[in-house]
């Protein structure tokens, strides 16, 4: 069997190459840090082990046919939420597909081989670009070297390795470059075109910095080389029908992701402040990080020859001029507010500010390119990129980033660049130049990655892999998962902030950038906590809101040992189970009215029936003082231990709310103390039970923080008027109930009259008989009566529609494109035919 044409040619065999040495360096880097799989130090940090690997495994499950819901409607997270933005978001990306022919129970490596996969795509597109450019005849292998040198990057070793589908823009910015590049030479239109869909539908955050990067390098390639003004006009405008064509192709998915970011609930925002300059000068480094400077570090070879260009007497004086240009004035953009939120689409981002820097890192990498794709630099030359990089090196100076291995990393990469690329222009040795270049850059990326490793598991929070904890959880849901008669609950003691994703069951808890904003308000309404300013919501752990959402099963596991605020926990896993309604129940037609401000009673409006007393609580210091009042609704609780104390009626069963209190709460003497993680505004605490008390109760609260304490923070649960109310919701309820990925059918009892409640929050998207749905409260609603028996809700997430309508208009222009000219040619051959 011939090998094909492809694999035997030196560019492929570059970006090949450049693939490889990627993967060992990231590799060798991880296990230097004796990071997951290479050791016992998990890489699941911030929102890696929060949201990605959860999502990931959801998608394993669709793919295997084992998820609730399908890619319009995820009934696992947060009662109900639409999961094609998610998807967009998330999992767009082709190689999130590899995770299918992993075991699930290794989700974690499924994740981690995706982003070795991503890194080494993004090394062997960039050198495929290079080589694209300018072909450099001879000096293919240094393009190989600058390939991997993008794709290890500061900010992919740093950020992206967390952060798995930003490495799609690193993929896509060398890609946008080439369609760019077909575009300006009036080439191979249909796939450049696709190469626009696939990125942006990869990822679109990161494919809209890479499409503005791309511009920039289309701009400097048009006024580089030698062609007419008209020309240069035709190719911007062919890049800019490729660049529309392309978009409006992944508009399907674009349109739902741009409308479920409309619909969340607000995020963090801030205010953008520019790094300081010794800062952004010392992330050009090895072995340094930090989360608010841009990570340009390229290996010190990539620099050097960066730095080469504006000296390089081979090359053209424009050339010479315009790439130093271009990247300083990328630089500096990053550093000014204007610009700055026009990289970020206009948004400040929650987290790291610089997420544009891979377009610098690419642009540098191109400079690069420039100075040895026409002639090997000469010694002059050399020595003044030396002298900017040492430069450099000193502005550094200044930065609290720098560690004890930046400098002799750097001179030690910079002596091997020198000697490497002076052997090379000599002619000479070029086995043992090649190695010193390859060698530097590995060494250089692999120590930083193996620093990046440990900064990270000390900055940011982490999450442990899959393992027995998560297998007993699994288990206990699937034992107990009667889905859809009743939803289980993966319980409260979470071990992420999608657990129902990755252990199964129908739950209140979801993470994501689109989660409602009607969905985080109901929740709060109804004493839910959260984490991540409302982006994060926790599983609500009362026997009331269970009975509204129809949880039936609630898994309860010890505290996760892996979190450090967490007391040591022997407690086996239980499950809790209920007595609930079915998912649509029947209501009074006349409206609830709005909520209040206590939990409490809003629990009951929702419920439809008074199942709480509410005594006065005073809370008093440990010294017996009464605690000082905030305001009218709360109480002052600075750092310290408290004793609240109530009278409950004989039966009751009690609960907290306390949304702004930090540390522990205890009822009564001995037993268990309950934790409470509130810290307004970050994070809130949930309603929490503290189990059965009568007459006198005493609650024993520990601050660990300064904070509140609402005056009405303790509700008495009387569970008789609670069972009394299921069974009225069940006489009433849907005999039958049936889920789809996409919506829900119900089966009413005979002469039903009143308001079908789908125990789902109203997101937008719902609709019920053809019409859009109601809402009862923030749940799904329909009104019911006539003689019908029957409801059928549909989900359709909000711009699908639209989407798909400009994805057939895109489609029509890309065939108008490709087989437009083809038909216009044979018209014209048929009319001088006929006449």
């Amino acid at each position: 069997m011939r090998t094909p044409p492809i694999l035997r040619s030196p560019r492929a065999t570059g970006a090949a190459l450049a693939a490889v040495l990627t993967v060992v360096t990231v590799c060798a880097g991880d296990a230097v840090a004796r990071s997951y799989p290479f050791g016992p130090r998990t890489r699941s940090v911030n929102d890696l082990g929060n949201q990605f690997v959860p999502f990931h495994a959801h998608l394993w499950d669709l793919l295997h046919g084992r998820a609730d819901g399908g890619l319009l409607l995820n009934w696992q997270s947060g009662f109900g939420a639409g999961f094609l933005p998610d998807l967009g978001t998330y999992l767009s990306s082709p190689f999130a597909l590899l995770v299918g022919v992993f075991p699930r129970d290794r989700i974690d490596l499924a994740v981690y081989v995706v982003t070795l996969v991503k890194t080494g795509v993004a090394a062997a597109a960039m050198t495929w670009l290079l080589t694209a450019l300018r072909r450099g005849r001879g000096r293919e292998w240094a393009a190989t070297v600058l390939g991997a040198s993008y794709a290890l990057c500061g900010w992919s070793v740093a950020e992206a390795a967390y952060n798995p589908m930003w490495l799609d823009g690193l993929i896509a910015f060398p890609l946008l470059c080439l369609a760019g590049e077909w575009a300006r030479t009036a080439r191979r239109p249909v796939p450049a075109t696709l190469l626009v869909t696939l990125a942006w539908v990869s990822n679109f955050y990161t494919a809209y910095m890479a499409t503005l990067g791309a511009a920039l390098v289309l701009v400097v390639r048009l006024l580089l080389e030698e062609e007419s003004s008209r020309e240069r006009v035709r190719g911007l405008v062919r890049a800019v029908r490729t660049a529309l064509i392309g978009i409006g192709l992944a508009a399907p998915v674009l349109l739902p992701v741009f409308l479920g970011t409309k619909h969340a609930y607000p995020g963090w925002t801030r205010e953008f402040a520019p790094a300081a300059w010794p800062d952004v000068a010392a992330r050009l480094l090895p072995a340094t990080y930090g989360f608010f400077s841009p990570a340009v570090f390229l290996g010190t070879g990539a620099l050097l020859l960066a730095c080469v260009t504006a000296f390089h007497r081979e090359l053209p004086r424009a050339e010479r001029w315009v790439w130093p240009g271009l990247v300083a004035a990328v630089a500096l953009s990053m550093q000014w507010g204007p610009t700055h939120l026009l990289w970020h689409a206009f948004a400040t981002p929650n987290g790291s500010p610089f997420r544009q820097t891979f377009v610098l890192s690419g642009i540098v990498v191109i400079a690069a390119w420039t100075s040895v794709a026409r002639a090997w630099p000469d010694r002059r030359a050399l020595l003044g990129g030396a002298g900017v990089l040492v430069l450099i090196a000193a502005a550094a100076a200044p930065s609290a980033l720098l560690t004890r291995w930046t400098y002799p990393l750097f001179a030690a990469g910079l002596v091997a660049a020198l000697c490497g690329l002076a052997l090379v222009r000599s002619g000479r040795f070029l086995a043992l130049a090649v190695l010193l270049l390859v060698g530097a850059q590995a060494g250089q990326a692999a120590a930083t990655t193996a620093y990046d490793d440990r900064q990270r598991l000390k900055q940011l929070d982490d999450y442990a892999p899959w393992g027995e904890r998560q297998r007993l959880q699994a288990d206990a849901v699937a034992d107990a998962d009667g889905w859809p008669r009743y939803r289980t609950d993966p319980g409260l003691e979470q071990s992420t902030a999608n657990d129902p994703l990755t252990v199964g069951g129908q739950g209140g808890a979801y993470y994501s950038s689109h989660t409602p904003d009607v969905t985080t308000r109901t929740f709060l309404a109804l004493g839910g906590g959260f984490t991540s300013r409302g982006r994060a919501l926790q599983s609500l752990d009362n026997p009331v809101t269970d009975t509204v959402f129809s949880v039936g099963a609630r898994v309860h596991v010890p505290r996760d040992p892996h979190q450090v605020w967490n007391r040591p926990d022997d407690r086996p896993v239980t499950v809790t189970r209920r007595d609930v309604p079915p998912l649509v129940t029947v209501r009074p037609a006349a409206s609830a009215g709005p909520f209040g401000r206590s939990p409490f009673r809003n629990q009951e409006k929702l419920l439809g029936a008074p199942v709480y007393t509410l005594p006065k609580a005073v809370l008093r210091s440990a010294d017996g003082a009464a605690a000082p009042d905030r305001n009218a609704y709360a109480y002052e609780a600075p750092a310290g231990t408290y004793t609240l104390s109530a009278t409950c009626p004989a039966g009751s069963e009690v609960f907290l709310w306390a949304p702004d209190l930090f540390g522990t709460a205890l009822l009564g003497a001995g037993g268990e103390p309950a934790d409470v993680r509130g810290d307004l505004p970050a994070r809130r605490a949930g309603m929490l039970p503290l189990g059965p008390g009568s007459g006198r109760i005493a609650v024993t609260l520990r601050a660990e923080r300064d904070g509140t304490v609402p005056h009405e923070s303790l509700g008495c649960l009387d569970p008789g008027r609670l069972a009394s109310a299921v069974a009225g919701l069940k006489r009433t309820g849907a005999t039958r109930v049936t889920v789809s990925g996409s919506g829900l059918h119900a089966e009413l009892p005979p002469h039903t009259e009143g308001l079908a409640v789908l125990a789902a929050p109203r997101i937008a998207g719902w609709s019920c008989d053809g019409r859009p749905a109601g809402s009862y409260l923030g749940l799904v609603a329909v009104p019911v009566g006539g003689g019908r028996t029957a409801v059928d809700c549909s989900f359709r997430p909000p711009g699908l529609r639209a989407g798909s309508l400009a994805g057939a208009a895109a489609l029509a222009a890309l065939l108008a494109t490709a087989f437009g000219p083809a038909a216009l040619a044979r018209t014209r051959r048929r009319r001088r035919l006929v006449f």
